[in-house]
């Protein structure tokens, strides 16, 4: 099939980056509407948690799934089916007039996030294949996720306040009628490898039910507790639905995911760096909202205000700087350079005072917050690169899973962690400001924990990949030198491999090798 037009491309990539977009918003823009649809639609504290927990079941757990159907289905056909649901739940969302009818649109929602994110990162990497310009459309895909959801807060916070709450979901349906109708031309048309190719219904059933069981069982630690009868039963049948998921994979004739997959050190490294990433910026996410909204009393829309220079700046990095410094000294050294600012943001939360003034002690944090501008990108395009382009849609929702395990970790730990620690203060004496702050101060102490592993992490999985294609070129070039020697019609054999020396200079930027 010949390349599609830059103009059709760019479109291509306007979609994808639009419907990014919309699944980042939709995750975040909940969050300052919660008190607000609490109490029109009469929802216990415990029901209400719900409105957030469904769409981070059927998303998280259905990622892996709707990848590899997008692989044999076609990921235009699955990325067009999945924006049709979400764009149908959020009708469902804004109209529901009942806990039940809400909770059952977010789970709908999620399901057509998972359908529509899943292919997204597999499309562009087929779009772009050019090292330079495929880094430019990470970049600016990887922006729309990390601006995304303070951008979220900011909008929810206007609409809720200025309309009612049920915008936060209608404003997804011009946006999602849009992007449908913008996606017909211009996704490249795909037929897909064919259900034969991995239709492993067994396979299925127990990756989608063991992530489900999961990522149940972590939203729900707050209400239950770690060491809960609940808890431990809905972790030990998740860790025994996986491991029979991977056992199923090992021996199926078509595996719903082919665990060559996991062989390149590439896509495993980058899958568990985010993972651990995602899990500590929750507390810089939602934590340090929390502190101005709790500690601070800003109001919602105040403090979407208040985070937008991180937006901002992530914003400049990803869009403007991070495809260069990528293409000029290669994805793990930016990784790592984002990875050592993050430290610097989670650190000095951790020193966050309980009257903190904005200037001087959360600004700083802010703008050291272009680290994730140039991690997520350089993380996408390693996870990416070790795929080879019939697994791409796997690739790609093998990715948005661990960003969404990551997330449901980060909810969960640091969540309890800070309350524990405030109720503990609290039952000292503590004022109640000064025990929500020591509660953040924990959190964000764990989080800084979690980025140091992350760091580690890359340093020795993600360990220069190119050299591997460097030594059996190596070994080629001793090879081929006697053969040189007593031949002459070789000598072209010898001049390529003198050129080698040159190749992790143009391969390690865009890990094409591998």
């Amino acid at each position: 099939m010949p390349a599609p037009a830059s103009t059709s491309r760019q479109l291509a990539l306007g979609v994808l980056a639009t419907s990014m977009l919309m699944t980042v918003l939709d995750g975040s823009i909940v969050t300052v509407a919660m008190p607000a649809i609490q109490s029109d639609l009469g929802f216990t504290p415990v029901g209400l948690s719900w409105v957030v927990n469904a769409y981070l079941i059927a998303f998280g757990s259905l990622l892996l799934l709707a990848g590899r159907l997008g692989d044999l289905i076609g990921r235009k056909r699955m990325f067009l089916l999945g924006t049709g649901v979400f764009t149908a739940a959020s009708l469902l969302a804004g109209v529901a007039a009942s806990p039940g009818v809400l909770i059952a649109a977010r789970f709908l929602q999620g399901i057509g996030s998972a359908m529509s994110a899943a292919v997204g990162l597999g499309i562009l990497v087929t779009l772009f294949t050019e090292p330079r310009e495929r880094a430019r459309a990470i970049a600016v895909f990887s922006f729309t996720g990390a601006a995304g959801a303070s951008l979220g807060q900011v909008l929810g916070g206007v609409l809720t306040d200025a309309l009612a709450w049920n915008w936060i979901f209608f404003i997804n349906l011009p946006i999602g009628i849009a992007a449908l109708l913008a996606a017909l031309p211009a996704l490249p048309s795909d037929r897909g490898l064919g259900l034969r190719a991995g239709a492993d219904v067994i396979g299925a059933l127990l990756v989608t039910s063991g992530l489900m069981a999961g990522i149940y069982a972590v939203v729900t630690i707050e209400e239950y507790g770690v060491g809960s009868a609940h808890t431990l039963g809905f972790g030990a049948l998740t860790v025994a639905l996986l491991a029979g998921f991977l056992v199923r994979q090992a021996k199926a004739a078509n595996p719903l995911m082919p665990l060559r997959i996991l062989r390149s050190r590439s896509v495993a490294g980058a899958n568990l760096v985010q993972m651990l990433m995602v899990a500590a910026l929750f507390s810089f996410q939602i934590l340090v909202a929390l502190h101005l909204q709790k500690v601070l009393g800003y109001g919602a829309a105040e403090t979407g205000l208040a985070m937008l220079p991180a937006a901002a700046v992530i914003g400049v990095v990803s869009l403007g700087v991070s495809a260069r410094l990528i293409a000029r000294f290669g994805e793990r050294n930016i990784l790592l350079a984002g990875l050592l600012l993050l430290v610097g943001v989670l650190g000095l939360l951790t020193r966050l005072p309980v009257d903190a003034d904005y200037v001087t002690d959360l600004l700083p944090v802010m703008l050291l917050a272009a680290g994730f501008g140039l991690a997520l990108p350089a993380l996408t395009s390693l996870a990416m690169s070790g795929a080879e382009e019939k697994d791409a849609g796997l690739a790609s929702g093998l990715f948005n899973t661990t960003q969404q395990i990551g997330m449901a970790l980060g909810i969960a730990v640091l969540s309890t962690l800070a309350a524990a620690r405030t109720e503990s203060l609290t039952a000292a004496g503590r004022p109640i400001a000064e025990a929500l702050t020591g509660g953040y101060h924990l959190a964000f102490a764990v989080g800084t924990a979690l980025v140091v592993a992350a760091l580690a992490v890359a340093v020795t999985v993600l360990r220069r990949p190119a050299r591997q294609p460097d030594t059996g070129e190596q070994d080629a070039q001793q090879t081929d030198t006697p053969q040189t020697e007593a031949q002459q019609p070789e000598a072209p054999k010898t001049s390529g491999a003198q050129k080698t020396p040159e190749a992790p200079k143009t391969s390690e930027p865009a890990l094409t090798a591998l």
